[in-house]
């Protein structure tokens, strides 16, 4: 298949078990003593006796833990929206300082992405009856109200096949994969949580199962549970982000869609830069906005629209200040998160019609 067959390549590049480093200059115990990789042809070999085991260790290695600035550094990576598109940040079982951190100077600074955190292990694994007021308290701790930022409720306990254990692993991981597998299997529009798109995989039980009551005090904190049901698995039960005010944006699937909507129609209005803010640019803008809108519309993430770019927006003084505004109105999809079910007796003899919407 064109690959490379010397040895020492296909070992240490398939091998789990074993890496080859380098050879001893010479193979002592023959009768000659060629170097290392020489070729075998026309060489005469003496019997080498007992086997001899060979071992070379590592040295100079450091095993260390990641300080707080160190992980700040690594997340500062992200910081620079024009050098890296991100769309997911997730803050596996770091602490507070850095999902602050990762939350201020990256999610909020860039306003493009969103954070996922989960409580700390302490709250929600082996804390009976305490697992309720200690992630509340922990989300309080936080000190944030921001729709750049997901919670969940738990831990999950799962196989790691890579070292044959069994571990505990903060979830924030699992619902950003919800998101991802939301988007290729829909759109980021829709809301990653529920029976349909809110499975979680790999869960062979959670460090914590809220009941109904457990589920609303959360909810009503921004946190969003995760639950498992019996026959049903395992499924995230909430879509809320951390914006503590009531606002469109504190669901997860209308903040995502405006990172998208603000997203495409940014880089679209960059081909209206150093042009003449006349009525053809203005058009010419509208004219690219309003197609996109219709198709995001068809494919139900919005309801309605209305681009607005022309002179009443872009009064003479604007002009004059060599600036260009295009106002977008948009009335998001809404995610249903409570269903009401009335179920009403009537006697035999009466008519359907007299009696719907009295009750």
């Amino acid at each position: 298949d064109g690959s490379s067959n010397y040895y020492v390549n296909v070992i240490n590049d398939k091998s789990k078990y074993i890496y080859i480093m380098n050879h001893p200059l010479a193979a002592n115990g023959m009768a000659q003593a060629p170097a290392w990789g020489s070729a075998a042809a026309n060489t005469n070999y003496a019997n080498t006796g007992t086997a001899v085991e060979y071992t070379k260790s590592l040295s100079n290695g450091v095993y260390q833990t990641a300080t707080q600035g160190t992980l700040q550094l690594a997340y500062d990576k992200f910081i620079n929206p024009e050098e890296v598109d991100v769309s997911l940040i997730l803050t596996g079982d770091h602490s507070i300082a850095i999902q602050q951190y990762v939350i201020d100077n990256i999610c909020e600074a860039r306003k493009d992405c969103v954070a996922f955190i989960s409580p700390a292990k302490a709250n929600c694994v082996n804390n009976i009856g305490e697992e309720t007021s200690d992630i509340i308290d922990y989300k309080n701790s936080l000190g944030r109200s921001s729709s750049y930022v997901v919670m969940d409720s738990t831990w999950k306990y799962q196989f790691d096949k890579y070292n044959n254990v069994y571990r505990w692993v903060p979830m924030n991981g699992d619902i950003a994969g919800l998101c991802v597998r939301t988007d290729y299997q829909r759109d980021p529009w829709f809301s990653p949580a529920g029976f349909n798109r809110g499975q979680i995989k790999n869960a062979v039980k959670l460090g914590w199962n809220p009941t109904k009551a457990n589920r609303d005090d959360l909810y009503k904190n921004g946190i969003n549970p995760i639950v498992t049901f019996p026959g049903e698995g395992t499924v995230l039960f909430g879509d809320k982000t951390l914006l503590a005010k009531p606002s469109a944006f504190d669901r997860i699937n209308v903040r995502r869609l405006f990172i998208v909507l603000e997203k495409a129609i940014a880089r679209a209005a960059r081909y209206s830069l150093f042009e003449f803010n006349d009525e053809f640019t203005r058009s010419q803008f509208v004219s690219l906005i309003e197609p996109y809108l219709r198709d995001v519309k068809g494919r139900r993430g919005i309801y309605d629209f209305k681009v607005v770019c022309d002179s009443t927006n872009n009064t003479p003084e604007v002009i004059d200040r060599n600036e260009f505004i295009g106002d977008i109105y948009i009335k998001p999809a809404r995610s249903i998160n409570f269903i009401q079910l009335n179920f009403i007796a009537v006697r035999t003899g009466v008519s359907f019609e007299e009696i719907v919407g009295k009750f």
